[in-house]
């Protein structure tokens, strides 16, 4: 299996939760990221942001997040609209974003869910900086990055988790581990946007997504079998052979659905 390969890309926006939805609601269908960038630099909706910024936020964060796959992120989210609560929107983001930076999705399984699941209670800029450095060791940086970036890449892993929701940062350098569990809409978008992607039901269900809040295999059929009590799908199990049918084939019905019956 060939190494993750991690990059500074974070830098340029961390979670950027705000800024998305702006850039989403600019963005249309067929768009890439330069267009989109001329597209947001004319509208007037970014004043405090200078051009090179602005520049740097659509083309390392957004177009990387939301632009890959044939652009289906973003026209999952842009489907979406106002449908989900902050909340929710922040977790499909933050699903989107470790995606696209391995570092990222990583540090949330190696060292966020290792800590949480041993009882601790804060993580520690160290602890941030020992995973970096641990990543530069073996091999999995793009470069041999220096003391002062290790720091850097270092509170920006950190800053994304708490710009999402997994660590509150009022204390500086020392973060406290909030609860984080998926949102039940956001669980049952990510398995359709699965399985209509082409993942097999086993695939599906064991798909890396879902270890970012924490589930396992097992959790992750208990949460589909919850969602399939009110009707959305239907999930058949027995002993390793699992069965996923939906009953919503569209995205545009699944969200008039999701938004009606599930709270």
């Amino acid at each position: 299996m060939t190494a993750a390969t991690y990059t500074t890309q974070l830098q340029a926006g961390l979670g950027m939760i705000a800024e998305t939805q702006l850039l989403l609601e600019l963005w249309e269908p067929g768009m890439d990221a330069a267009s989109l960038n001329q597209v947001a630099l004319n509208s007037g909706r970014f004043p405090n942001l200078s051009a090179r910024r602005l520049r740097n936020l659509i083309m390392e964060c957004f177009g990387p997040r939301y632009l890959a796959d044939g652009k289906k992120p973003a026209q999952l989210l842009k489907a979406l609209g106002s449908a989900l609560n902050h909340r929710e929107w922040a977790q499909l983001l933050f699903i989107y974003t470790c995606r696209a930076n391995l570092i990222l999705r990583d540090f949330v399984g190696e060292v966020f869910w290792a800590a949480y699941g041993s009882g601790r209670d804060r993580l520690s800029r160290e602890d941030a900086q020992f995973f970096v450095v641990q990543a530069k060791q073996h091999g999995k940086t793009t470069t041999a990055w220096s003391d002062s970036t290790i720091r850097r890449v270092s509170a920006y892993v950190a800053g994304c988790c708490a710009d999402f929701g997994l660590l509150d940062n009022t204390i500086r350098g020392n973060y406290k581990i909030l609860p984080f569990r998926i949102e039940s809409r956001v669980a049952v978008i990510l398995a359709h946007e699965l399985h209509f992607a082409g993942h097999s039901d086993m695939r599906l269900i064991a798909s890396p997504d879902w270890a970012l809040f924490g589930m396992d295999r097992a959790d992750v059929l208990h949460e589909l079998k919850r969602q399939a009590l009110a009707g959305l799908l239907i999930v058949q199990s027995a002993s390793d052979v699992i069965q996923i049918s939906w009953r919503y084939n569209r995205l545009e019905e699944l969200i008039n659905v999701i938004t009606n019956v599930i709270a």
